[in-house]
């Protein structure tokens, strides 16, 4: 059986093809801010899972009987939850918020089957970002616009991201955005890959 990922993201699709899991990608067309602004009471984990599952039905409505991988991630730093950074501008003041301060990342993944959901799960990593200087983040932003505006954090680890951290506690794939040893686990139960 072949999964289908419902994201754009480049690298929840490099870790599947890493891990050998086949699959195709279709983009779920969901509004991300309209499901989170009815959620603002909830907490980021339960933002994040319901972010997973609809973009997970959303694709699988049109898919019947194949199984498809929902994911989402969401940034809370001092009890405010970050979305993607619209501008430049907007990125180097999330970066200046976030200086000195621990990130908390969830990352959710969904599995649904005709329109249901099968399977949900959430990581969490929490990133202590050092302290920042307005010089420092704007040579980053310089490097690393426009790679990052479509990254919640703003910031790519497996790039130059990583200068922005001096500790991180949580597993290296809830940090790139799924939780995929529970991913893997799920799909392996479910025939998709070798048990």
């Amino acid at each position: 059986m072949t999964l289908i990922l419902a994201s754009k993201s480049a690298s929840r699709r490099a870790m599947l093809e890493a891990a050998g899991v086949p699959f195709e990608t279709r983009a779920a067309e969901i509004d991300e801010r309209a499901l989170e602004a009815e959620m603002a009471s909830a907490d980021p984990e339960e933002v994040a899972q319901a972010l997973a599952a609809a973009k997970a039905v959303a694709v699988s409505r049109g898919d019947i009987h194949r199984l498809v991988l929902g994911s989402d991630s969401l940034v809370e730093v001092d009890g405010q939850r970050f979305d993607k950074p619209e501008s430049r501008e907007q990125a180097a003041e999330h970066l200046r918020f976030f200086s000195g301060k621990a990130m908390h990342l969830h990352s959710a993944a969904a599995l649904a089957v005709d329109g249901r959901i099968t399977w949900i799960d959430h990581g969490l990593a929490t990133l202590h970002v050092r302290d920042l200087s307005d010089g420092f983040i704007q040579s980053y932003l310089d490097t690393e616009w426009p790679e990052v505006a479509g990254c919640v954090g703003v910031f790519r680890i497996e790039a130059r991201g990583v200068q922005l951290f001096d500790r991180i506690i949580g597993d290296q794939f809830t940090v790139l955005g799924m939780p995929l040893l529970a991913v893997l686990c799920a799909l392996r139960a479910r025939g998709v890959i070798a048990a």
